[in-house]
């Protein structure tokens, strides 16, 4: 591996910012902010819109449209049953 060409690698805590929802991962992204978290040590803090914790597929929020086919629309439209 070439070195001083990759991103440094370190702990952030992500924070959704809906829910308050918060959880440790190694990451490339950096910011001013910063949190002591459960173990004690300080990390930076990135601040999320989504996340597992308040995004509807995860939550079971999620409303589901079923998209038909071609041939199930047309029978549809002309009254064809099956």
């Amino acid at each position: 591996m070439k070195q001083g060409i990759h991103p440094d690698y370190h702990q952030v805590v992500f924070m959704d910012s809906s829910t308050g929802y918060k959880f440790l991962s190694g990451s490339t992204a950096t910011s001013d902010e910063t949190v002591e978290w459960e173990d004690g040590n300080t990390y930076p803090l990135i601040r999320v819109e989504i996340s597992c914790d308040s995004h509807p597929f995860f939550t079971g929020k999620q409303k589901s449209a079923k998209a038909d086919g071609a041939v199930d629309r047309f029978n549809k439209k002309y009254g064809f049953t099956k």
